[in-house]
């Protein structure tokens, strides 16, 4: 089973189970990777009908399965190409002259069809790791390569696409803009308006449409800002803080988007995204950087070990937890499993134990000895163990 047939036998479990929000999202994923302008039209055609059917169940169940077996026909034929590296860096760094904080050095690979989380405090780097990749800056050492062609810096912000936490004022009406976007990037007259409708219905903006930029939440902004960058058909997104305006609903649904448009087997994207989050952004990233002071950790290592050992994650088992029980009390049950450390860390324990002991030995202990548990999260292999190490 290749990579396209196993994604879509999970879009038929969201048929199965009449997850029809999240199966309308993907339908319109598919449409896009056939690039075809019939089904273009069928799937808006389909979209429009579901506006005024929305109770319909038994019709919908119906109609969906209809363009679910359509697609699949037209796309089986579709040959899916090999994931390529679209930028590394090696020794990456960026100073500012007399400036205390100096970034990197930064080694890393970006992959087509996969997402990148950069994580860490503000003032760390994240940003500056962004601006350097997309070229608003130049390193000031190392080496940043690109792995696809380009004729010039526009060309190369064309494929590199780069959103900010804020992003610029625009006029009119949101639809107008992105139509405007579309006929600048080479869509044809003909498919322009089915594909912005196929966009903004894929990114839940299809009751903004005729929306200003006043008139629009932050998140909103940025799915606009999101819809109007993938209307350029880059080969990578650099986005920063996209969660920062967003409930903790709204943050999952925005991951989930990035996951499903990155790891397109047709067209996929590389997405490197910024933020705070920590938890989310490791639940939808194939690699996770954390920075601290300039200076690379990694999670999940793509990298050069001898060219900086700064970045190599010693094994441990590190557990997160919340207990009535005082540090004394905590520390005396766990000396028996060789605790490495004990630290109260904003209303939370952090244990560290060596990389012998199991999560199922903590637990164990914990019943044993009937610890009051009121929360507990093994954060050995999360980004959380650099804020607190």
């Amino acid at each position: 089973m290749n990579e396209f047939e196993q994604q879509f036998e999970q879009i038929r479990d969201y048929l199965k189970f009449e997850d029809f929000t999240l199966l309308a999202k993907r339908i319109i994923d598919l449409t896009l990777d056939t690039e075809n302008i019939a089904f273009y039209k069928q799937t808006n055609d389909f979209l429009n009908w579901i506006d005024h059917h929305e109770i319909d169940t038994e019709g919908k169940k119906v109609r969906f399965e209809t363009l679910l077996s359509d697609l699949y026909t037209e796309l089986s034929k579709k040959p899916i190409p090999e994931k390529k590296v679209l930028i590394t860096t090696k020794g990456l760094q960026k100073s500012y002259g007399n400036s205390r904080f100096a970034l990197g050095p930064i080694d890393m690979e970006i992959h087509e069809g996969e997402i990148l989380g950069l994580v860490g405090e503000n003032g760390n780097g994240k940003t500056t790791l962004l601006r350097t990749l997309c070229g608003e800056l130049f390193p000031s050492s190392g080496e940043l390569k690109y792995h696809f062609p380009f004729g010039d810096a526009y060309d190369l912000r064309t494929q590199l696409v780069y959103i900010p936490q804020r992003t610029d004022t625009w006029y009119g009406a949101m639809f107008e803009n992105l139509q405007f976007t579309a006929a600048n990037y080479g869509y044809k007259p003909e498919e322009n308006e089915l594909i912005v409708e196929l966009i903004i219905a894929r990114l839940g903006l299809r009751k903004f449409r005729k929306h200003s930029w006043k008139s629009l939440s932050s998140g909103y902004k940025m799915r606009f800002e999101l819809a109007r960058m993938l209307l350029r058909k880059p080969k990578i997104l650099l986005i920063d803080e996209p969660l920062a305006n967003l409930d903790i609903l709204a943050q999952q649904t925005v991951l989930e988007d990035f996951k499903s448009i990155a790891k397109s087997p047709f067209r996929p994207l590389g997405i490197v995204l910024s933020s705070q989050q920590l938890y989310e952004v490791e639940k939808t990233s194939d690699q996770v950087i954390f920075l601290k002071n300039g200076v690379q950790k990694n999670l999940h290592n793509k990298i050069n070990e001898k060219a900086n050992p700064e970045a190599i994650v010693e094994n441990q088992l590190i557990i997160e937890f919340e207990s009535d029980w005082s540090q004394s009390q905590l520390g005396a049950i766990f000396e028996n499993k060789n605790l490495i450390s004990l630290q109260f860390n904003g209303g939370t324990y952090i244990a560290t134990f060596p990389d012998s002991v199991t999560v199922y030995d903590f637990m164990t202990l914990l019943v044993t000895q009937k610890v009051p548990l009121l929360y507990l999260r093994n954060i050995s292999n999360s980004t959380r163990r650099f804020f607190v190490s």
